[in-house]
């Protein structure tokens, strides 16, 4: 069989380049004729398998690798009670660290004490949880007018 076609020069192929798979026609109508079926069917069969393999390679490349995701704590709000004075002991400890240059809000002072419990020994926390006044639960009821 003779070919017309010129030459093209070797080039590398990547990932994300398409391979081209090329078929000629012959230019001899007898070898085109001589050729059987079962030969041209599998030949049009690779390059469909080739083909296909070609847009599954491209789509791997071209999809982008997904970062995990941080999974955050869920945060539960709660209601609870206050003496007024231990309400104002929160408002002192944040002036306190605001003279300090630290930025803190009321629930993360909490949140610092309930660190420094759970670390005391049990008869340090039962002295401890003696020491706090007992608040009746509940809302207040609203005032009658």
């Amino acid at each position: 069989m003779l070919s017309t076609a010129k030459p093209q020069p070797k080039s590398k192929k990547t990932a994300a380049e398409p391979l081209e798979i090329a078929i000629e026609p012959s230019i001899d109508k007898e070898a085109n004729k001589k050729v059987s079926k079962k030969s041209s069917i599998a030949t049009l069969s690779k390059a469909a398998k080739t083909k296909k393999i070609v847009k599954t390679v491209e789509d791997e490349v071209k999809t982008p690798i997904k970062k995990r995701r941080i999974v955050k704590a869920k945060v539960i709000r709660d209601s609870f009670s206050f003496p007024e004075q231990d309400y104002l002991k929160i408002s002192e400890l944040k002036k306190t660290c605001l003279a300090a240059g630290i930025h803190v809000k009321k629930g993360e002072i909490l949140r610092a004490g309930l660190h420094l419990l759970t670390k005391l020994n049990l008869a340090e926390l039962k002295q401890a949880v003696k020491q706090v006044e007992k608040v009746k639960t509940g809302r207040p009821n609203s005032s009658k007018i």
